[in-house]
């Protein structure tokens, strides 16, 4: 009873501090400076690189500059800011504004008329001046901290294409979409989320092509959003997805800018979060998954090959361990004889059944592919591949499992990394344990079982509305050039019916090359 009353008393004299830190922050400015000045520190107490700065303007008027060290330009604010408002010679100030425009040479000047407003514009690296007898301050744009250049994506590696990549800072990614979309159509709204880190958090379109419906759900959905703190895109995936329990990504992440900005062209929406170079596409359908941007980047006949490949590899990487398991277990007959003879005696000094050995050997290979994820660069692709020799080769010899098992993992794992995107690879991974315990438990027939309850899961599944299995089902024979084949761009005249009806066609009709050209040359 005693912690119980301990607990809530504490409970409540949290929620009243805070409460007190809200409406502090809703105050307007005063005229007395001490006042604002007090407030201000009592506000960043213990706050060790909030720097308070006082001085005179024109060696007569008090004024106070704060900033935070490591987000402000100092050596701006000294030689734009303090230089020119200390010279004696400033003489008396008639109008602040006008003063401001004659002596500061900073480009980006903004009034602020409440508490909150300083502790926004301080958070961002803006420094504060406050004035005597004034009862607003002026924010400028100073900020400065470190970023990392802009880089090749380590993660969606292309032959032919572009070698940059999104970084942590947004305004240097907003900088990279407006680089390729040089037009006002290009639209950036923003907005904060979070109680604690304020992470700006901006909805880029393409006005006119998108729709305004989906852009109404997606601010919507945003708008919602109340927690205390966003460190990463995900944060902001997982809260606005339509099917939480779902395996399957329903929006795409991704750090090339191309990918970005052609998303923006068929009519979707690009979320950047600030702190990651993740930016967050939506809707998407299961074959956006599967599609790499170099696709587009090859000629089409390339493009179809490997997309082609890539759904083959797909089947192979979800199916063929459960299909081993099946048929090894219940449908021998179905496997030639001098091939099951062969299995057979690969498979006579083994102890585990085919439903056992296989996932031992699956997750010794999902911990092997963790394990070189996680590890240092240098190490870790040679504990990957050596770590997977040495295990399989010994676990044969010591009569743990059989070969031909290996042989099937291995495939496995090869076929999953031609799936070019992360999210969706890693679902089919998590999909593989249940295909086997079922193709163990009931043959090819929990196999087939499976694959129903995944097609009906996959058939329900929405992408902000958008059907995940679109445009296959439903059936939209308009869309189909750019599904199971990469039609030419001379072919690709309109958007996907879903996402870019309002503006449906994105070229002349009259595209083709015409080889008569050339004969008259």
């Amino acid at each position: 009873m005693f912690f119980r009353k301990w607990f809530r008393s504490n409970v409540k004299t949290a929620k009243s501090q805070q409460g007190q830190k809200r409406q502090d922050e809703k105050q307007p400015l005063s005229s007395d400076l001490d006042q604002n000045l007090h407030l201000l520190q009592s506000i960043y107490e213990d706050c060790s690189d909030v720097v308070f700065r006082p001085f005179l303007i024109g060696g007569k008027t008090k004024a106070i500059l704060l900033y935070i060290e490591g987000l402000s330009n100092i050596e701006e604010i000294d030689a734009s800011v303090l230089s020119p408002l200390m010279e004696e010679s400033a003489g008396k100030m008639k109008n602040l504004n006008e003063w401001f425009e004659m002596k500061i040479s900073v480009s980006k000047v903004k009034e602020i008329k409440t508490v909150g407003d300083c502790i926004e514009h301080l958070s961002i690296g803006n420094p504060l001046l406050l004035v005597e007898k004034e009862m607003k301050g002026f924010a400028l744009g100073l900020a400065k901290w470190e970023k990392r250049s802009v880089e090749e994506p380590t993660a969606e590696a292309v032959i032919r294409g572009a070698r940059e990549g999104f970084t942590e800072s947004i305004g240097v990614n907003t900088s990279l979409l407006r680089r390729r979309l040089r037009t006002p159509q290009l639209k950036m709204k923003s907005m904060q989320i979070g109680r604690y880190t304020k992470t700006e958090v901006i909805v880029s379109y393409m006005e006119g092509i998108a729709d305004p419906t989906l852009l109404q759900e997606v601010n919507t959905r945003l708008k919602r959003i109340d927690i205390d703190g966003v460190l990463e895109s995900g944060y902001i995936e997982e809260l606005i997805e339509d099917n939480p329990y779902s395996p399957f990504p329903q929006m795409l992440n991704t750090e090339r800018p191309d990918v970005a900005v052609s998303s923006l062209l068929e009519g979707r929406v690009v979320i950047l979060v600030d702190g990651t170079p993740f930016v967050i596409v939506a809707p998407i359908t299961l074959y956006s998954l599967l599609q790499s941007s170099e696709d587009y980047y090859q000629r089409y006949m390339i493009g179809t090959v490997i997309r082609w490949l890539r759904y083959v590899f797909l089947v192979i990487s979800l199916l063929l361990p459960s299909v081993y398991v099946a048929v090894l277990t219940y449908h021998q007959e179905m496997v030639p004889t001098t091939l099951l003879i062969s299995m057979a005696s690969s498979r006579e000094q083994i102890p585990f059944p085919a439903l056992v050995e296989a996932l031992i050997m699956e997750i010794t290979f999902e911990a092997l592919r963790e394990a070189g994820v996680r590890l240092p660069k240098q190490v870790g692709a040679a504990v990957s591949i050596v770590g997977a020799l040495v295990i399989g080769q010994a676990a044969v010899q010591a009569g743990i499992v059989s070969a031909p098992m290996v042989m099937v993992v291995a495939i496995t794992g090869i076929a999953s990394f031609t799936i070019p995107r992360y999210t969706a690879g890693i679902a089919l991974r998590m999909l593989r344990f249940p295909m086997i315990i079922m193709a163990g438990m009931l043959g090819l027939l929990g196999v087939m079982l499976g694959l129903i309850i995944m097609l009906t899961h996959l058939c329900s599944l929405r992408s902000f509305g958008v059907p995940y299995l679109s445009p296959m089902a439903p059936m939209k024979f308009r869309d189909m050039k750019d599904v199971l084949m990469r039609a030419p761009w001379w072919m690709l005249n309109t958007r996907p019916h879903l996402t870019g009806e309002d503006n449906k066609y994105r070229q002349a009709p009259d595209q083709k090359p015409d080889p008569r050209l050339g004969d008259e040359r």
